[in-house]
This record gives structure tokens, sequence and C-alpha cells, in this order.
């Protein structure tokens, strides 16, 4: 673990307070979160049981994505919102691509760097996709925008309110060449019921819940031609497993487009 102990968080984190990319390590039973974490992550289990297998298929999704980007002929790749180095890393998966792996955390970043020291063609960036001109800014130079490039947006746009959120998909189009893959999972509201407790514990981590219908998730990928079978639960988009494509465990929809 990163630990018990408060002074083993890096300056300037404050491992008291709940982050969302620290609780998604841990629901995939990662190492690299703080008590804080573990706790908050707990409260969502006990509100929404099949987090942890929703967090799974999610991971499995990318790896299928990405397959399905590079099989594409593209060779860049942005990971926005990467969260910590855990198994299955995208460019892993992509051993020909440039990676370029984006997330606004600190204790993200320096872990990710870590691991990639030694690893070519592959980089890891601090920035905040809240701030999409900013970002894109960043990246201008790290990539090629006039060749293909994947942006992967995977368990991250539930995180971004919506005035942000669909800005920043529309500068990615508009900067993206024709050819260029927009990757998306997203939450949806499956049991209002409950769903204000899950929020409440997410506004008292580093981000908060901004959940959608499918509708509104569709709406990202205006302009984009999706790949078969379209918007779906994680588990059926193209699974390596077909038994696995009627498992009715999802936290959500995904779907890959393709900027014609």
């Amino acid at each position: 673990m990163l630990g018990e102990n408060v002074d083993s968080a890096p300056e300037g984190v404050d491992p008291n307070v709940p982050n969302v990319a620290r609780m998604y390590d841990y629901f995939l039973d990662g190492k690299d979160n703080f008590a804080a974490d573990r706790a908050a992550a707990e409260q969502i289990l006990k509100t929404f049981p099949h987090t942890r297998e929703g967090a799974r298929a999610n991971r499995a999704f990318l790896r299928r994505a990405v397959r399905h980007v590079v099989g594409s002929g593209v060779r860049q790749i942005v990971d926005l919102g990467a969260g910590l180095p855990t198994q299955g890393n995208t460019h892993e998966i992509a051993r020909d691509a440039r990676v370029v792996y984006v997330d606004y955390d600190s204790v993200v970043c320096v872990h990710g760097r870590a691991l990639l020291a030694r690893t070519e063609n592959v980089d890891f960036l601090q920035a905040d996709v809240r701030e999409p001109d900013v970002l894109l800014d960043k990246l201008n130079g790290m990539v090629d925008f006039d060749r293909p490039v994947a942006f992967l947006m995977l368990a991250l746009l539930h995180f971004v309110p919506d005035e942000i959120a669909y800005d920043l998909v529309g500068k990615v189009r508009d900067v993206s060449a024709p050819g260029s893959h927009l990757v998306i999972s997203h939450a949806v509201d499956t049991t209002p019921d409950t769903t204000p407790e899950a929020e409440e514990i997410y506004r008292k981590s580093t981000a908060a819940l901004h959940l959608r219908t499918r509708e509104g998730v569709l709406r990202f990928f205006d302009g984009y031609e999706l790949a078969e079978p379209g918007l779906t639960h994680p588990n059926g988009w193209r699974p390596d497993e077909p038994h696995l494509g009627g498992d009715s465990i999802t936290f959500g929809y995904v779907g890959v487009g393709r900027k014609p």
C-alpha cells in the first residue's frame, strides 16, 4: 500500500481525502491506495456491490478497444484520466504505438513516471481535462495531430460536469485528423434510489460524480462513426469470450467511434 502513515504521502497530497484514482486502484485489487481511499471504496461497494466487477469489466474493455484502434492503423494513443498504473496498461497492449498517459493527480503521475522510466515511446503528462485548451496545447508536439490519434476516456467523463465534458470531447474531435478514434466508458444511473448515497461519497473525494443517461453518453460521439456493436455494456463490446456478452453486471455504457 502507499501506506497507513501520513508521512508516506508525497508533498502536497492529502492522504485523508479519498482520491477517485486510488479508489479505482482498490477496486482492481491494487496496492496504491490510502486508508481513506479504501474506506470510501468500501462505502461504494456497500451501495453498489458489483462495482469491483464493473471496474474489471471496464479494464477488459480497454484492452479490447486498444487492440481495435491499433488494428485500424492508429499509432498514437492519448489515455486521458489514465489513473494509477496497473496490469494491462495501454502501452503494453499497443507496443508499436506512441502512448501518452494523462492525469491531473500528482500521485498518479509520480507512480506513472516511475513505472515508465525505461519505456520508450511512452510519456506521462500531468494535465487537467477540465482545461481542454491547456491540455491540447501541452499535447501538441507530444503527438502529431496531423495523423490519426486515439483518445481514451475510460471511467473519466462521469467525473466531469456537462459543459466542460462536452466541450472537451468537441475540442478533441475538432483537433483530430480523419481516422482518429474516441474510446469512452461511462457510468449511468441504474439505481436511482441509492445513487444519491454514492454521489455524496464522491463529493467528499477529489471528484464529484456526474451520471448521465444513455442518450447523454451517446451525444459524446457526435461527429464520429460508432464501431459495431455501437454503444453497449462493457462485456458486450466485442467480448473475447462470447458468453460474457450477456452479462448483466455493468456500471454503464462503452463505445468506440471513428472520425470520418
